[in-house]
């Protein structure tokens, strides 16, 4: 792992990051360095604001899956920062149908994090939230059945009343996000803040990611550029009604192994 953005020789920690911070050498970072450099900003003392990050890849020409899945298009230190985010995390949001087509199941309590997560008061795993209108899941998935901290499903005020029930009866938390049964990007991140998860990453998929750009809620994007190509019509990253006026993000930082890149842009 090599950093191109920003290059210093110094090693204090930048604005935004925590612990030391690799020289712009290629090596393999430990994990307290990755978690140092995508270390969530500090909240206010007795604040419980929100910050919500994106992590999505994508191949050099676009595609955000391959087959379906994103597997096919990430590598070896992608999952590195994959799983170095969901350990900063308090809370994993996902849509339903990306819930379907990975294959999802609970976050794992993981002995690297557990030090750094009980200073934070966070709870062991980080839990993970699913976004669904119509509430049709599977309530057997062990994402529902056997989770380290219950899941959390994210719905209308208006959803079958009958799904609430198999949800809450599988042992989730249902959190009602909007007033009819479409779910409330804004609302949504409101109220996970509310129960104290104010640490938020979202893995997509694209409609939802989509969603969330145009309520105007994301904070942050950890975008890793694979060096595949793919052609045919793989999904974006983000899918849906395209903003009136593009939102400009800033560069934070830029790290590269093995021919992926992986960038971190935030809100300006």
């Amino acid at each position: 792992m090599r950093r191109l953005f920003p290059v210093t020789d110094e090693t204090a920690a930048r604005p935004g990051e925590s612990g030391p911070v690799p020289p712009p050498g290629d090596r393999e970072w430990t994990l307290e360095e990755l978690a140092g450099a995508y270390a969530y900003p500090e909240p206010a003392a007795g604040r419980r604001e929100p910050w919500l990050r994106a992590n999505m890849v994508s191949t050099l020409d676009g595609a955000a899956q391959h087959d379906g899945r994103s597997q096919p298009i990430s590598g070896a230190a992608d999952m590195r920062i994959f799983g170095t985010l969901r350990g900063l995390a308090d809370v994993v949001i996902v849509g339903a149908e990306t819930v379907r087509q990975e294959g999802y199941r609970p976050a794992r309590e993981r002995e690297a994090f557990a030090a750094a997560r009980k200073a934070a008061g966070q709870a062991p795993a980080t839990a993970i939230a699913v976004v669904s209108a119509s509430l049709r899941l599977d309530f057997s998935w062990p994402l529902f059945t056997s989770p380290r901290v219950p899941t959390l499903v994210l719905t209308g005020a208006a959803a079958p009343p009958e799904q609430k029930a198999a949800a809450e009866k599988a042992g989730a938390r249902v959190v009602i996000a909007g007033d009819g049964t479409a779910v409330d990007p804004a609302r949504a991140v409101r109220a996970l803040a509310d129960l104290g998860m104010t640490r938020q990453l979202t893995e997509g998929g694209p409609r939802l990611l989509g969603q969330m750009i145009a309520a105007g809620v994301l904070d942050e994007l950890c975008l890793t550029v694979s060096p595949m190509l793919t052609a045919g019509d793989g999904q974006r990253i983000a899918d849906g009604p395209a903003l009136t006026v593009p939102r400009r993000f800033a560069l934070a930082s830029l790290l590269e192994e093995d021919g992926f890149l992986f960038s971190r842009y935030r809100r300006t």
